[in-house]
């Protein structure tokens, strides 16, 4: 049996208790008896998920009868929500400082101490000139644009600041500025830092203790640049794989993020939370408020659609463990709740953070988040100041964002009662963390000490979190530990390459445009096997395309072949998908290891990745299976338990429990533990040691039908922006496609077409379309890859999208979806365009029938939406998706759309 939930103080509660032939052949796991137990276990361990030793009972029972009446004025529920007492406690003497300064400041310097503009498009005389309040660094923004700025160069910056800060030569108040960075595993943007796995690997450690060290080592990296503030940790709880920021999560389930966000809150701003500098900690930061691990389809940004209790239930348990953990600022979401933008939740933000739950901290906006809330744009936005931010990111439109919230207070739109409440956050936090009285940035302690970046002690903690955070899913034959005396063929693109195993957040935003040698002091998954087997005697070679010779191995062939290959780097949007298969549509890996199957050679697969995905093929065509997620920069750590020591015993035994669970299908990106028909390949917990006898099966299902007929989801495309799979190409008959990889492109010089992003609800949301009718020309949606919609078509599905007419079409229009075979059928789109009204959005459907012939399956789409026109027209689209079991409740001749206001 397995036992998911053992008592453990050493970490969750996760063992994975196997006896011998626990896994036999063609089946995982098929005891009804252990999946009703899992699902038990879990309702266990998350009962009182959300209770705190903060709560005051009594408290609640008080406030029983406001809360039924406020549950019957609006709908919501508060009484669900821990009444707790005031987080951080107050303190008498912070609170007589705060109201001091407060006392002294005039409306334009109460708004520029709730701006935070960002390092590029800010310098320190707007701060002196407008008394910002705050700045960040975006992801992959550094000091003069420098992706190898050094120490001395962030340090300098800082002092920089601080002095524009603290100048009173035109009679204001000297307020310390404070400095936000995305130090989200380690200080990931700066040249020579320690990189830590990303959380869902350490969520697979088990170790809240080791939270503890890690934000510890992460705040001293951050202290050495002159920084005073991460935006971390983030506290997701994901409950769709698909989603891009997957692995910035530490499970799916809350116990877990609960148990490990204080930990990490306390490592980052130190256990004592008593006010006053402390020279080898930073202000922390609990994200995203709230629910942005529980949208939709996993999308970014999108809608999570749940009952309050389950935002309470799932969704809230970090925060309220960061409050134990005395958390200084909280960062809003750019998701919304049940429709309802976060950035505008004033029931959220107000009633339920700041006065339910005592949160005294400070609320931070999102990159922009506050254009999303209604009726606001990215200059102006007096509803999400009024609904409880307190310090607006407003990377670039800044100084627009000051003038108009100064007239907003001015005019009454804003209460004076609440840009005090929001400056009196302001300065609380820094009053708490000391930068009243530490003095200048260069005088503190730690700040400059090149030798805290990459220090061996923060470097020796990350190794420790990549040798907890692997797990094991599959040993047949007990291919692992290997020899360190033996000859090991390592290959797979990821083998070598620092910046793929870091993944996002890492030197730039997206982790991409990396080289091994932006890694100063990091090592490859392939330098720690080199390393050690060359020590011990044997032979290691990289063949990243596991091309070996005899003449490698002296005349002999390899052991054994690790190969080391996943995702590649992504950040937020960028990392959403549709599809959960690895390599969809291009399994370049897959034939890699059949390869070298083929030439009985034992294979190992370090499987790189931030998120579960189905890989059933590359089980079956591996002996071993190790999960590494996204290690950072201490590759070595994977070398340590994949091999033995030179005496041959075991260095370090597997630890890592899944705290996702693995997919037994395509279709299961929506899989925790505890909903109902919970099947999966490997569940919850489940994570093999060296002294389990398992024996995995190597027939795993690997159909790829992604749904069954009933239960298919809609396919979005375009929804915000790009799904992954997609690109934008704008094509003009003799000249090679454009991509469109910014936000804006035309296709040649004279602009004969142009697409460019534009706002809908949101920012960026939608695409303007404009022909100048010089030549025929289209704009496709093409799929990076083909993909398979045949399903889809079977299902009566229609290809949806909403469109809004600036300019009628003067010339003909047409709409197609290309395939590989039979998609030659294209519809007339002119006569639609010509009927919709100017300036309004329209919403149009069309059967996936309308563009392929009888015989056609879409199992190859190439091209999912292309539009062509041959003359003048200008229209902004957005929303592009397939939607199945529509069809057939329409009257579509093809001919002309189905417009639907």
């Amino acid at each position: 049996m397995i036992s998911m939930f053992s008592p453990s103080k050493e970490g969750l509660g996760r063992k994975s208790l196997l006896t011998s032939n626990a896994f036999i052949q063609g089946s995982v796991l098929g005891n009804r008896h252990l999946k009703s137990a899992l699902i038990a276990g879990f309702l266990v361990s998350t009962l009182g998920a959300c209770t705190s030793s903060s709560v005051n009972e009594s408290t609640q029972a008080d406030n029983a009868s406001s809360d039924k009446v406020a549950t019957e004025e609006t709908g919501y529920q508060p009484h669900l929500w821990p009444k707790r007492d005031t987080s951080p406690p107050r303190n008498d003497d912070v609170e007589r400082r705060a109201k001091q300064v407060l006392a002294q400041m005039s409306v334009e310097e109460k708004v520029g101490q709730i701006m935070q503009p960002e390092l590029k498009y800010v310098t320190a005389e707007d701060i002196r000139k407008y008394h910002i309040g705050s700045v960040l660094n975006g992801g992959g923004t550094s000091p003069n644009n420098n992706k190898f700025a050094t120490v001395e160069d962030w340090a300098n910056l800082a002092q920089q600041f601080y002095t524009a800060s603290m100048d009173t030569s035109d009679g204001k108040v000297a307020i310390p500025l404070i400095w936000g960075s995305d130090a989200v595993h380690g200080n990931n943007n700066v040249y020579g830092a320690t990189l830590f796995p990303h959380n869902i690997g350490l969520g697979a450690a088990g170790d809240p203790e080791l939270m503890f060290r890690v934000g510890r080592a992460t705040a001293m990296e951050v202290v050495a640049t002159g920084v005073d503030w991460t935006f971390g940790p983030t506290v997701a709880v994901v409950r769709d794989v698909r989603w891009g920021r997957t692995y910035e999560s530490y499970s799916e389930d809350p116990k877990i993020v609960r148990e490990y966000a204080s930990e990490m809150v306390r490592g980052i701003q130190g256990a004592d939370s008593t006010p006053g500098y402390k020279p080898k900690n930073v202000v922390a930061t609990a994200k995203h408020f709230l629910g942005d691990g529980g949208t939709t389809q996993g999308v970014d940004r999108g809608d999570t659609a749940v009952s309050e209790k389950e935002l309470v239930d799932v969704h809230a348990a970090g925060y309220i463990s960061a409050l134990d953990g005395n958390v200084l600022t909280t960062m809003a979401s750019f998701n919304s709740w049940n429709g309802n933008k976060l950035h505008g939740h004033k029931y959220l933000m107000t009633d339920i953070l700041k006065s339910r739950m005592g949160f005294d901290g400070l609320v931070v906006s999102d990159w922009n988040g506050h254009m999303q809330v209604p009726g606001c744009s990215v200059k102006q936005c007096a509803a999400a100041i009024n609904a409880g931010l307190d310090l607006v990111m407003v990377p670039s439109d800044w100084k627009a964002m000051l003038e108009n919230t100064i007239n907003a207070v001015n005019s009454g739109e804003i209460p004076m009662a609440r840009l005090d409440d929001a400056v009196t956050r302001v300065l609380r936090v820094k009053l708490r963390a000391g930068l009243f009285d530490v003095g200048p940035v260069l005088n503190r302690p730690h700040v400059g000490d090149v030798s805290l970046m990459g220090h061996k002690d923060h470097r020796a903690v990350a190794r420790e979190a990549v040798r907890k955070s692997l797990v094991m899913l599959k040993n047949n034959g007990s291919v692992l530990p290997l020899s360190s005396k033996s000859n090991i063929l390592v290959a797979g693109d990821g083998a070598h390459n620092i910046g793929k195993q870091a993944g996002g957040w890492t030197l730039s935003w997206q982790g991409t445009g990396n080289k091994n040698e932006d890694f100063p002091g990091a090592s490859s998954i392939w330098d720690g096997i080199r390393d050690q087997v060359e020590s011990a005697g044997g032979k290691a070679v990289l063949k990243e395309d596991g091309a070996w010779s005899k003449q490698d191995f002296d005349g002999k062939a390899p052991d054994v072949a690790v190969v080391v290959y996943g995702e590649e780097p992504y950040a937020e949007w960028h990392g959403d998908i549709t599809n959960i298969e690895y390599q969809y549509g291009r399994k370049s890996d897959i034939k890699l290891l059949k390869k070298l199957k083929d030439q009985n050679i034992p294979v190992v697969s370090v499987f790189i990745t931030g998120r579960p995905l189905w890989v059933n093929k590359e089980l079956n065509a591996s002996d071993a299976f190790v999960v590494a997620w996204l290690p950072g920069s201490e590759g070595a750590g994977v070398a340590e338990v994949l091999l033995k020591s030179e005496d041959n015993s075991i260095q370090y035994d597997f630890q890592g429990k899944l705290s996702f669970s693995w997919p037994k299908s395509v279709s299961q990106s929506v899989l925790n533990v505890g909903q109902e028909g919970y099947d999966p390949l490997f569940p919850y917990g489940y994570g093999l040691t060296y002294g389990d006898s398992a024996l995995i099966a190597n027939n795993l299902d690997e159909s790829t039908a992604r749904m069954t007929a009933g239960s298919l989801e809609e396919s979005w495309m375009f929804v915000s922006r790009e799904m992954s799979e997609y690109q934008f190409r704008l094509i003009e008959e003799g000249a090679e496609p454009v991509l469109v990889d910014g936000n804006r492109k035309v296709s040649a010089d004279d602009e004969n077409l142009l697409l460019m992003s534009v706002d809908k609800v949101a920012q960026e949301d939608a695409r303007r379309m404009s022909w100048k009718g010089l030549r025929p020309a289209t704009v496709s949606l093409a799929a990076k890859y083909p993909l398979d919609f045949s399903e889809y078509l079977r299902q009566s599905s229609v290809l949806s999208f909403s469109m809004r007419v600036d300019k009628a079409p003067k010339g003909n229009v047409s709409l197609s979806m290309v395939c590989a075979q039979d998609c030659d059928k294209s519809v007339d789109f002119t006569a639609s365009l010509k009927a919709a009204s100017v300036g309004e959005y329209v919403d149009y459907k069309f059967d996936l029938g309308c563009f392929v012939n009888d015989e056609a399956t879409l199992k190859a789409l190439t091209q999912a939406f292309v539009i062509s026109s041959d003359d003048e027209l200008d229209v902004v689209v957005s929303d592009i998706k397939v939607m199945p079991n529509v069809a057939k409740g329409l009257k579509n001749d093809c001919g002309h759309a189905v417009a639907l206001n």
